[in-house]
């Protein structure tokens, strides 16, 4: 039975060692707390043959039982194709390099997830990134390497108003001792790693279940034919691995792509045309809710983990924004995201466009 006046968290559970850590804390501070369990991806493991969200609902199921908190498990699967894997599959198609974790974030875990939390009377809803908030502003994670800033940057601010980070202010390694000293079963589980629905398969394989491979050339810069490819869209710019190009010299690196006329251009080494002052990015939100003034002197990022870039940003038309960085960047690239940030305080973002 919950105290009156106690406030009601609905934390997403992955089954990982964050999402179990955040819904401990929560209860210890006296929230009345409900484990949910997203599914979003339906596929077995190729090699033993298991179902992976099974497995993963069964450590969400160990960890609530220890903590006594009710918890429930939610298909979120023909959401998640229709709001994340079809716009992914489109951006691969035109040549671009999406990340489909910005988009679950956005579609998913801070909205369809947070109107089931809504439908049972949540006052809040609860993960486990590495990210702060005071309720009006996104704010970097205190722990540098864990910081997901960078993929929570599409949500809006009215949205955090009901979002709780509990781990955002600590570090990984106290997560886990906090785990491990509650006797979590999962403390010392393995971080999950890679795009959510390929995880740590070769992209290219797992790709061509939905996008037909088309042989095309590699090609330098000038045009010179250096070997062949599968289909220009599965490539991205700065990749070296799997190309299958060698010789004597440096390696190879994608330089460009001509989607329509499906050719793949490479250099050897770090080309100078693998950089770049400049980039321009549609799709612009702003946690705000509204731009801030322009020019915007103010740092960014184009990968994660990167480290903060400093740049100018310009507003352009037709809801283009224009951004020039002080150093050149390396290999930025269409369909990435470009994450703005004043201090710790993370501004919004949007998507790099050619």
């Amino acid at each position: 039975m919950s105290i009156e006046g106690q406030k009601t968290v609905v934390v997403g559970m992955s089954g990982g060692v964050d999402s179990s850590v955040s819904a401990l804390l929560l209860k210890q501070q006296g929230y009345r707390v409900i484990g949910l369990f997203m599914k979003n991806w339906d596929e077995t493991d190729p090699v033993t043959g298991a179902c992976t969200s099974a497995e993963d609902f069964s450590d969400v199921e160990q960890v609530c039982t220890q903590l006594d908190i009710p918890y429930y498990g939610i298909n979120f699967v023909q959401e998640y194709r229709d709001l994340v894997f079809t716009e992914f599959l489109q951006e691969i198609r035109l040549g671009f390099t999406p990340n489909p974790d910005i988009l679950c974030n956005k579609w998913i875990k801070f909205d369809v997830f947070l109107q089931k939390a809504k439908e049972v009377g949540a006052d809040y809803i609860a993960t486990g990134h590495y990210c702060q908030t005071d309720g009006t502003h996104l704010i970097k994670g205190k722990d540098p390497l864990k910081d997901q800033s960078y993929f929570l940057h599409a949500i809006s601010g009215h949205t955090l108003e009901k979002v709780l980070f509990p781990i955002g202010g600590m570090e990984k390694t106290q997560v886990r001792r906090l785990a491990q000293e509650h006797q979590l079963p999962v403390f010392n589980k393995k971080d999950s790693t890679g795009i959510c629905f390929i995880g740590e398969r070769n992209f290219t394989k797992f790709l061509s279940q939905y996008i037909p491979m088309e042989s095309g050339e590699f090609r330098t810069l000038d045009e010179t034919v250096v070997g062949k490819h599968c289909g220009a869209c599965f490539y991205t710019l700065g990749q070296r691995r799997h190309l299958g190009l060698g010789g004597p010299g440096p390696r190879w690196f994608v330089i460009a792509k001509d989607i329509t006329r499906n050719v793949v251009y490479v250099e050897r080494g770090e080309h100078p045309a693998l950089f770049s002052s400049t980039l321009s990015a549609d799709r612009i939100t702003w946690i705000a809710g509204t731009p801030p003034v322009f020019p915007l002197q103010c740092k960014a990022k184009i990968r994660y983990r990167q480290a903060d870039q400093a740049c100018t940003v310009t507003m352009g038309e037709a809801g283009l924004i224009h951004v020039r960085f002080d150093v050149p960047q390396r290999a930025i690239t269409p369909g990435q995201a470009v994450v703005f940030y004043q201090d710790q305080v993370c501004l919004g973002g949007g998507v790099i466009v050619p």
